[in-house]
């Protein structure tokens, strides 16, 4: 069974192309370690809540996009040898591929696939 670690964040609108370049460098990374797939998502129809919404959920600023990714993994083994091969790549180093948003208002999470079949 797949498994799916979820990303959503706030980036700065004017930070569209270093974002790019951000998940660029990144996503062959996952992909050395194991991900399946890799989908990055720069927020284009994202409704605003009366109770709860994507904005709130990171804190998104007035010159802020929302941005959600993904990264599949065949399994949540996979993901978990992956993710410490990827913490311990020095090309993940912040200072070789600095985050162009601010980190600590990401929200993440691993998610087991549900199987609709």
């Amino acid at each position: 069974m797949s498994y799916v670690d979820g990303f959503v964040a706030a980036v700065p609108a004017a930070n569209r192309a270093a974002y790019a370049e951000h998940a660029r460098k990144a996503a062959p990374l996952f992909k050395e370690y194991g991900a399946t797939r890799v989908a990055e998502c720069w927020g284009d129809d994202v409704p605003r809540g009366k109770q709860t919404d994507f904005y709130r959920a990171v804190a998104a600023k007035d010159d802020e996009v929302v941005v959600f990714s993904w990264v599949e993994w065949p399994s949540k083994e996979a993901r978990d040898a992956g993710w410490q091969k990827l913490m311990a790549d020095p090309r993940m180093a912040p200072d070789v591929n600095p985050m162009p948003f601010d980190g600590t208002r990401l929200i993440y999470g691993g998610f087991a696939a549900i199987d609709l079949a």
